[in-house]
């Protein structure tokens, strides 16, 4: 393979076929900035689409059991009990979607939950090692095609009068797979473009997709319910299949591919003498290396088992929100009234709009204090009030509600959001890896594989519990946002030591990368 500057006609063939189009009608080749731009407005559609889709089944939960037994209902919260019945829903089939309108129907759609959870979390560790081994442009184009299918498929159980559980779960499971190329890929592409100078704001900014894809997913699957809540699978799978067709076309992996040049930026400048400079993520001098990072050895990376641990415990409670809370908003009486499920649908986006500001706030308090973990950490600690405000007081009133559930989405979602851009970028990049660029989406898999796992056990365990107590659901998500705190605890401690070392020095040498205190 080539230098960076000097492209490979093995580069020149991966070109995306949009990319010429691009430069033929404009007569001259895409500068490097333009490319940036299409890499983050592709891969911020893709994954938001990848997420529109995933919603979908939590808004549908109280269509397909709406009539849920009184245990459910009459949960207590720590204060506060209500006996109240919800309304009915307003749409035909009011009466629910056998089978998940039986006592055990909450149990069957947290255990579709853990099946596309589970089966995510397995698909992504090896959709990580593909994704350094293939090309990612492809990879990603039938992963987001499959994923709309297999979405569409879910509808389908609607229009076809499908009543078998086995029929759901199934297609779940294969809905999974194909979800799990996701993530690995997009990050991939976009640590390829991205240096790590202001990587936390802009991967913060940038990682509002998540959001933005729940709430559209959210917004649109409630827009539908009233004409079947088939359509709510159908169309975000239609849309997911677009848009994978606009990757296919236009999205460019790397500089590499595209024979394009990077610019003198912080990650090209030269080592001063007698300075303990951070070293580059990616250095444009180094030929990347062809052979891909093995999973073993990406493990071995400093940051990266605690951070995945840590996400773990992070993901569960926020992937509980994400499948549970329209349900839990609907059987909760707010100021002594229940909601249709479309309403609690449309308010359980602010909890995503929350999500926003909070992986905003993050990325860039972390790239400020050069302190991921702290910052991950103190977020996960921050949360745990936050939910105990939220189950406590947020039937008071739907303005309290609000508010505490916008509170709650930006202390969720600001670690998990943080974890899976900047440091899964960071130690993709790491400089034990000397300059191997082929292990982002080893890392990045590895990392998000792991909290898929935790992911897949919150609403499983959700599912099983909320049917006696909702209050012990929100204790389990308290008690897991303290051990996503509690396990960053050697780094933060690391982070702490540089940081004091840094201001002794006086000034006298460049302060340590987050990536570089791992190692301490």
């Amino acid at each position: 393979m080539g230098s960076l500057s000097e492209p490979t006609s093995e580069s020149n063939y991966s070109k995306p076929p949009g990319i010429r189009f691009l430069e033929y009608i404009k007569g001259t080749k895409l500068s490097y900035k333009t490319h940036q731009a299409i890499v983050l407005i592709v891969t911020f559609l893709a994954y938001a689409s990848y997420h529109a889709t995933r919603k979908t089944t939590s808004i549908v939960k109280s269509t397909l059991d709406p009539e849920s037994s009184d245990v459910i209902l009459k949960f207590t919260p720590w204060r506060t009990s209500y006996s109240e019945k919800p309304a009915k829903l307003s749409w035909k089939a009011g009466d629910g979607w056998a089978p998940f309108n039986g006592p055990d129907g909450t149990a069957l759609l947290g255990e579709l939950d853990v099946a596309f959870l589970g089966v995510y979390a397995l698909g992504m560790y090896c959709s990580g090692q593909l994704g350094d081994r293939l090309d990612i442009r492809i990879f990603l184009t039938v992963g987001m095609v499959g994923t709309g299918l297999f979405t569409s498929l879910f509808g389908v159980g609607y229009f076809g009068n499908i009543h078998s559980f086995w029929y759901f779960l199934v297609v779940q499971m294969v809905a999974g797979l194909f979800q799990s190329t996701g993530w690995p890929s997009v990050v991939a592409v976009v640590g390829n473009w991205f240096g790590k100078s202001k990587r936390g704001l802009i991967m913060g900014i940038w990682n509002a997709h998540t959001s933005i894809g729940n709430i559209t997913g959210s917004l649109i699957a409630s827009a539908l319910l009233s004409y079947g809540w088939g359509w709510s699978f159908v169309v975000p799978g239609l849309m997911i299949v677009f848009i994978g067709l606009v990757v296919f076309l236009i999205l460019p992996v790397n500089p590499e591919s595209v024979g394009t040049d990077k610019e003198n930026d912080e990650l090209h400048s030269p080592k001063k003498i007698g300075e303990e400079v951070t070293e580059p993520l990616l250095n444009s001098e180094t030929v990347v290396k062809e052979k891909a990072v093995g999973f073993i050895t990406a493990w071995k990376i400093p940051g990266v088992a605690p951070f995945a641990l840590c996400l773990f415990f992070a993901k569960l409670v926020a992937y509980t929100f994400l499948y549970w809370l329209p349900f839990y908003i609907s059987h909760t009486a707010i100021d002594g009234k229940y909601l249709s499920s479309t309403t609690a649908g449309d308010l359980s986006t602010l909890f995503d709009v929350g999500g926003v500001l909070g992986g905003i706030l993050a990325g860039h308090i972390s790239d400020r204090l050069g302190a991921r973990a702290i910052t991950a950490a103190s977020f996960m600690y921050c949360a745990i009030p936050a939910l105990f405000f939220y189950r406590s007081y947020g039937h008071v009133s739907l303005t309290v509600n609000i508010i505490l559930m916008f509170i709650t989405g930006m202390f969720v979602n600001g670690p998990y959001a943080l974890i899976t851009t900047a440091v899964s970028a960071d130690l993709g990049t790491h400089s034990s890896l000397e300059g191997n660029s082929r292990a982002l989406a080893t890392v990045t898999a590895i990392i998000d594989g792991t909290g898929s796992v935790g992911a897949a056990i919150g609403p499983l365990i959700t599912g099983y519990i909320s049917s006696t107590s909702w209050s012990a659901v929100f204790t389990m998500l308290m008690v897991a946002a303290l051990i996503a705190g509690l396990l960053l605890t050697r780094l933060v401690v690391a982070e702490v030591a540089a940081k004091i070392e840094e201001s002794r020095s006086q000034g006298g040498s460049a302060s340590r990368s987050p990536v570089q205190a791992l190692e301490v």
